[in-house]
C-alpha cells in the first residue's frame, strides 16, 4: 500500500482521509491542514519524510505561471525544501495538463460549453490549463487576476494582455507573504464578496474553489462552476445559492473532491518516481487510469 499526505496551509476544518485502488496498486490519501500556520507545515513535512510515497503541497502554490514563464513563490520554496527524501509536488505539473482534459471532456460529452459562454476565471496564473483550454474553445474571457489578487476591478481579456501584465507584477508578488496572496487557514472559512458584478456578467465561474467561496456573491442562480477542491459542504452551500451545474477537475472520493496537488502526488507514487513528472508521463497517467471530471447537477 502507497501513502500520499498533502500538508496543507489551508483549515484544519477540511482535513480527510481515504482509501483508494487504481489498477493494481492501493492508495491511503491523507490531508492534514495547519491553518496557516507554515512553521507547522515544514515541521510535519520533515516528520513524514521518508516514511510516505509522496506529499501533496496543499493550500499554497510552489509556482505562479505567468502564461509562458513560471516563477517560484519565495515562501513556498521554503517549505517545499523540508522534504528531502520524499517527492514534492503542487499540483501545478496535473493542472496543466487534467484541465485541459477536462475542457476536452466538456466539449464532447456535456452541453456544458454550448453556445458561446461568458467564463470569469478568478486567476488565470493559478489555473493555466484550464484558462487556456477554455480560450481555445471559443470562450468569452475575462481573467480576475487584478481582481481578486490585487483587489483592482479591471478583468482581463486575453492572455496575452495577463503575460504582459504579469511580466511586470509577477517578479514582486512571488516575494510577498503568502498570506497576502491567497487566503489561507481560517481566511478560507470567511465570506468577504468583492466585486460581485463580475460573477453575475458570467455564465461560468471557473478556477480555484478558495478564490471562488471567499469572493463569490451571495446568490449565483443558474451559474455553472469549474473547479477543484469541494466538500460535501461546499457542494450544499452551491446548491444553496442557486448554482445549477458544478463541475469538479478530480474525480469524487468518498462523497469529496481532493485537490490537484493529492492527485499528482498520487500519479507520482504510482510511478514510482522520486520527482514530479512530465507533462507527458502525466497526460500517459490520465488515459491509462481513465480520470473523468464529475459533473453535478444541483
Amino acid at each position: 500500500m502507497k501513502k500520499v499526505v498533502s500538508i496543507s496551509l489551508g483549515s484544519s476544518k477540511r482535513d480527510h482521509a481515504a482509501t483508494l485502488a487504481l489498477m493494481d496498486q492501493t492508495f491511503t490519501l491523507q490531508r492534514i491542514g495547519t491553518d496557516g500556520d507554515l512553521g507547522k507545515m515544514i515541521h510535519l513535512i520533515r516528520e513524514y519524510d521518508g516514511k510516505v510515497d509522496a506529499f501533496g503541497l496543499g493550500g499554497m502554490d510552489l509556482y505562479i505561471q505567468a502564461v509562458d514563464r513560471r516563477y517560484t513563490i519565495r515562501d513556498a520554496q521554503k517549505v517545499a525544501a523540508a522534504a528531502r527524501l520524499t517527492p514534492i509536488v503542487d499540483g501545478s505539473g496535473l493542472k496543466n495538463t487534467l484541465e485541459r482534459r477536462v475542457v476536452q471532456y466538456l466539449l464532447k460529452e456535456s452541453a456544458v460549453l454550448e453556445g458561446t459562454k461568458k467564463i470569469l476565471v478568478v486567476s488565470a496564473m493559478d489555473r493555466f490549463g484550464l484558462a487556456q483550454g477554455l480560450e481555445q474553445a471559443g470562450c468569452e474571457m475575462r481573467y480576475g487576476d487584478l481582481i481578486f489578487i490585487l483587489n483592482l476591478p479591471i478583468p482581463l481579456k486575453s492572455l496575452y494582455t495577463l503575460a504582459f501584465i504579469a511580466r511586470l507584477l509577477v517578479p514582486v508578488i512571488r516575494l510577498l507573504p503568502f498570506q497576502m496572496i491567497y487566503p489561507t487557514g481560517e481566511q478560507q472559512e470567511r465570506s468577504r464578496p468583492r466585486y460581485p458584478r463580475f460573477f453575475q456578467e458570467a455564465d461560468i465561474i471557473a478556477g480555484d474553489f478558495h478564490f471562488i467561496k471567499r469572493y463569490m456573491p451571495a446568490k449565483l442562480p443558474g451559474k455553472t462552476i469549474i473547479t477543484n477542491t469541494v466538500t460535501r459542504s461546499d457542494v450544499e452551500l452551491l446548491r444553496e445559492k442557486g448554482v445549477k451545474t458544478l463541475v469538479t477537475t478530480t474525480p469524487e472520493i468518498e462523497g469529496r473532491s481532493f485537490g490537484t496537488n493529492v492527485m499528482e502526488a498520487m500519479l507520482v507514487a504510482y510511478s514510482g518516481s522520486k520527482k514530479e513528472l512530465q507533462q507527458v508521463e502525466y497526460d500517459r497517467l490520465l488515459h491509462e487510469l481513465d480520470f473523468k471530471p464529475r459533473v453535478l447537477n444541483l
